[in-house]
C-alpha cells in the first residue's frame, strides 16, 4: 500500500524537489500552496504525515499545525516543519504547537527522507526501532498531544 504525505509550501521549486524525493523513494504525494489549502485537501486525501513550510500567505504553518491539533483526526499525525526560520524560539513555538520534527533549509534529500521514514514505513514489516534516525540534522519532538 503506498503511503501518502502532504507537501505544503507557497514556493513551487520547493514543493517540485521535496515531492520527487518523496515519490522516488516509494511514496505518494499531495500538494498544497498554503496552511488554509492544506487544510481542504487533508479532508479529501488519505495522508499519514504532513510536511510544511513555516512562513506562508493566507495561512502558515503554525496556524496550520495549531489547526490540525485541534482535530481527533489530526491530533497525533507526524507533521514536519521545513522551514529557513533557524532561531531557537520559533522553533520552540513550532514544537510547542505540535510540530513532530523540524528540518532547516536548505536541507539534503537524505534529512528529508530520515524524518520522513521515522514517522511513515513504506514496508509495515520494516522494523523502525529509536535507532532507525541517527542524524542529528533533524531537530525532533515526538508529540503526544
Amino acid at each position: 500500500m503506498v503511503k501518502s504525505i502532504l507537501v505544503v509550501d507557497d514556493a513551487a521549486v520547493v514543493r517540485h524537489v521535496v515531492s520527487l524525493a518523496l515519490r522516488k523513494s516509494g511514496y505518494d504525494v499531495v500538494l498544497a500552496v498554503n496552511g488554509k489549502d492544506a487544510l481542504e485537501k487533508l479532508d479529501a486525501a488519505n495522508v499519514e504525515m504532513v510536511i510544511t513550510d513555516l512562513n506562508m500567505p493566507v495561512m502558515d504553518g503554525l496556524e496550520l499545525i495549531r489547526q490540525m491539533r485541534k482535530t481527533e483526526k489530526y491530533r497525533f499525525m507526524p507533521i514536519v516543519m521545513l522551514t529557513t526560520v533557524s532561531q531557537e524560539a520559533k522553533r520552540q513555538e513550532g514544537l510547542r504547537a505540535g510540530a513532530s520534527a523540524w528540518i532547516f533549509k536548505p536541507f539534503h534529500s537524505t534529512q528529508l527522507l530520515e524524518a520522513v521514514r521515522k514517522y511513515v514505513v513504506l514496508d509495515e514489516s520494516a522494523d523502525m526501532g529509536p535507532a532507525a534516525l541517527s542524524s542529528n540534522s533533524v531537530q525532533d519532538k515526538g508529540y503526544t498531544g
